[in-house]
Order: structure tokens, then sequence, then C-alpha cells
């Protein structure tokens, strides 16, 4: 899912416990590009400045600099984002959309390819600042990394001297391959019975009797260009409804709020999601 975010370009919401392996997934992903890597890590008393950088006076030149904030690379970590206070959170939510940072009236454009993993955990959220539900929207994915299982576990601590695995992955692509790997995700096929697919689901958010506030139109767009780059994963030319099904609790769940007795009922977002995919009728394609 994350590997997809990169490539349709967009960026990725982690939220699980801690210990879950969530810093060293977005490392290991930096470590398998030859691109700028970057981490920032969140904390109550930290400023807009110190993300996207400042402009100071150079006394020894005579004149105004510029210096870039650890926004500026490719692949950033917002290590436990909630942790920031809203304004910090807005500078970062804000270069994410604008692919650019604006200082004093001057525009400096992010690197490219250009992705923001950004991680939270659901527990202890005394001295955290939750995300507005409005902001969610400009992640394109959210998921969870999720305990191993035992086999995996074992097989962990039988590497229990490898400290820092993400150390251990080899660069396989470089920045320019990521953006050729977007070019060939933009050629891959959807048939017209996919995309009245895609917005049968999200229009289904809107009226599910669970749901206080369905997926926008962003929503939509998000899923189409996620099915293409898994459909082109697969090695296919053409994407299928599976492609679609696949997706739909990753990159809607988020875009989604829950009504009060939902949500007091025990309901998650991701559940919801999955119960509605079950009563929208799927295309078969050449229909």
């Amino acid at each position: 899912l994350c590997l997809t975010a990169l490539l349709v370009g967009g960026h990725v919401l982690l939220e699980d416990n801690p210990g879950t392996g969530k810093t060293q997934l977005a490392r290991g992903i930096a470590s398998s590009i030859s691109a700028s890597f970057k981490r920032i890590q969140f904390t109550p008393d930290l400023l807009p400045s110190d993300v996207v950088g400042i402009t100071f006076y150079d006394q020894k030149h005579g004149e105004f600099e510029f210096r870039e904030g650890p926004v500026f690379a490719s692949i950033v970590l917002a290590d436990e984002i909630n942790r920031a206070s809203p304004k910090t959170q807005s500078a970062l939510l804000e270069v994410m959309e604008e692919q650019k940072v604006t200082v004093d009236g001057v525009t400096h454009d992010v690197p490219q390819p250009f992705i923001v993993i950004a991680t939270q955990n659901p527990i202890e959220q005394l001295g955290t600042y939750k995300l507005p539900e409005a902001q969610m929207d400009r992640f394109l994915i959210k998921t969870s990394v999720g305990y191993p299982g035992h086999q995996v576990s074992v097989d962990l601590l039988r590497q229990v001297n490898i400290r820092d695995r993400a150390q251990t992955v080899s660069p396989v692509l470089a920045g320019d391959d990521i953006l050729a790997l977007r070019g060939i995700g933009e050629r891959i096929h959807i048939d017209d019975n996919i995309l009245e697919y895609i917005v049968r689901i999200v229009e289904a958010t809107r009226h599910d009797e669970n749901i206080a506030i369905g997926s926008s139109m962003r929503g939509a767009l998000a899923l189409t260009r996620c099915a293409r780059i898994w459909a082109a994963s697969d090695g296919r030319g053409y994407v299928v409804p599976d492609d679609v099904k696949d997706l739909a609790v990753a990159v809607l769940s988020h875009r989604i709020k829950l009504t009060a007795e939902a949500t007091f009922a025990g309901l998650t977002t991701d559940e919801t999601i999955s119960r509605m995919l079950e009563t929208v009728p799927v295309p078969s394609l050449g229909a």
C-alpha cells in the first residue's frame, strides 16, 4: 500500500500501536530508493519553521537567505504527527497538498518524487492533537502494519542481532525511476463499468445509515489512481473490480465520519467500508 501511494504520488498515514515497525517501514522504503530522506520527530513545541525552513539574514554576505527545513526531501517521515500543534500540522499538510513551500512571499519547490509517510499512535492520546477530518483527506492511503504472526515473530527473535533492519535494505530504484513508473500507471486502461463501480462505492458512503459524512470526489479520484497502479503491479494493462475492492478500505476509511450511534456501538470505519462493499453490485468485465 505504501509503494502504491509512492507510485501514485500520494501520501500515507500509518496508524498503529507502538513497536509495530512503522518507522522501520518508512525508513526501509527510503533505503530502497536512491533519493533524499528526512525524518521529523513531531513534538508539542515543534514550530512550522522547524518543518518548512526559515529566512535569515546572512551578515557575511549582507543578504537574506532561505534555509530549507527537513520537509525538503523526496521521502519525509513525519513521526507521531498527532503530537504537534495544529499550526505545525497545517504547515506540513499544506506542503503535502501544494508540493511547494512559500516563505516570506518566495515559493520553493520540494524535490520530486515527494511522499510523506506520517505515523501516529492510537493510544496515549493525552497531549496529542487529533488530525482534523478535513485534513485527513490529504492522505491518499491510511493503513496499519499490525502485529506479526507467530512464526514471523520467532524468526525476528532469531535475528535479534540486527538492530536496524532498515539499514539492511539496498537501493533498487532511483527517483527518476519512480517518476517513469508513474507514467506507466497513467496508461493503464479503466473500463467505464469500473468507473461506474467506483462512483457507486463512493455514493454508497454518503447514504449508509452508519456514516454521518461520506467520501468526497477526492476519494473517488484517489481510488481510481490507486487501482491503476495496483493493476500494473499485477502485470495487467487494465483494471478489474478486485483491484478496487482490495484498495477501498485503505483509500476511503479515513475519508468518512461515522454517526455517534455507530461509534458508540463499537463500529470502525474499516468494518463499515468492508460491509458496504458486500452490498454494492460488482460489474463484470465486458458487460
